[in-house]
């Protein structure tokens, strides 16, 4: 059984860590808060004899775990990562794995010197219905246009009209809307056709100086895909894949739990395979696999490479820049 711990003490960090205990392949035996309360109550429903920390450095250094969960703000990833892999712990972290390419780039390179796992939270490419895609492309034919389509107003953006300051709207947190909702359409791209030709951004950014909404057009050599994100607007557009002999539709492409595939002529049909209600089960089972196999994912690698060197360029071209930029 891996002894698993957790950095963040949130919604998401418990749905992880009942994922990593479905898979019966994990033990929470370490929980890290700023606030020693909070880390007792967080461990208290999974764990009678979790170790709880309030200091990183001494939780590093501890043998009370093998592996972690980083659920940590954005901006945090990469100094939290770096310390747990330097001390010998394998890490799953939460999307995106980094706040730019040169920290990403670099996370993995410390993770090799270590002969430890890091792996990118991003739980959309485990999915059993996301392999739906892969398995009914090819009945398309030659693919011309991917439109991935998530638009999802925030919960937190009426608190920044509002005058406040959320880490969704904060440059200081390594935030905004291509971090967050269009990460999962970046990362659906990139896992199905891997990385374009050429990356071309466009965004409306809000006074705090992150992106509120943007496009994406990612070129490859014979198809196009127009990816839409919003953290400020709903969309109930399903995205699509259209080849000469038919098109392709997911809807919530995030989630993925079915694909609609409609051929030239024919009727539609939905494809389906049964899926856990909570999807992070499967990104769980991936990680474990990797440590027992002791090394990492190769394509996931790639696939986390890729997808924050898009990330970058796109806050690049349409000028979002983070405190980590500019080191």
């Amino acid at each position: 059984m891996l002894r698993l711990a957790i950095i963040g003490t949130n919604w998401i960090t418990e749905r992880f860590v009942q994922a990593a205990l479905e898979v019966q392949e994990f033990e929470l035996t370490a929980v890290y808060s700023r606030n020693q309360a909070r880390a007792n109550e967080f461990a208290a429903p999974f764990s009678n004899n979790a170790v709880c920390f309030t200091d990183l450095e001494q939780m590093a250094r501890s043998d009370a775990f093998d592996a972690v969960y980083i659920a940590s703000p954005n901006s945090l990833h990469y100094e939290q990562s770096v310390l747990m892999l330097e001390n010998g712990k394998h890490v799953i972290c939460e999307k995106p794995v980094a706040s730019n390419i040169v920290q990403a780039e670099h996370m993995f390179k410390v993770a090799e010197e270590n002969n430890v796992v890091l792996f990118e939270a991003f739980k959309t490419e485990y999915l059993p219905n996301f392999s739906l895609i892969h398995e009914h492309l090819p009945k398309l034919g030659k693919m011309h246009k991917v439109f991935i389509n998530y638009c999802q107003y925030s919960s937190r953006y009426q608190r920044y009209l509002d005058g406040e300051n959320p880490n969704t709207f904060n440059p200081a947190f390594s935030n905004g809307s291509i971090m967050d909702i269009g990460f999962y359409c970046v990362s659906s791209a990139v896992a199905l056709f891997g990385e374009p030709k050429t990356v071309q951004a466009s965004a409306h950014l809000l006074d705090s100086g992150v992106d509120a909404h943007g496009s994406v057009l990612l070129q490859y050599s014979d198809h196009d895909v127009v990816i839409s994100h919003s953290k400020v607007s709903d969309s109930t557009i399903p995205s699509e894949i259209q080849g000469e002999a038919g098109s392709m539709i997911i809807e919530h492409i995030s989630e993925c739990d079915h694909i609609v595939l409609k051929l030239r002529g024919e009727e539609a049909v939905t494809y389906q395979v049964p899926q856990v209600e909570n999807t992070m089960t499967y990104e769980a089972q991936v990680f474990a696999d990797q440590i027992k196999q002791g090394k990492l994912c190769e394509k996931a690698k790639a696939r986390a490479l890729g997808v924050s060197r898009i990330t970058t360029e796109v806050r690049k071209q349409v000028g979002v820049i983070f405190p980590a930029d500019q080191v």
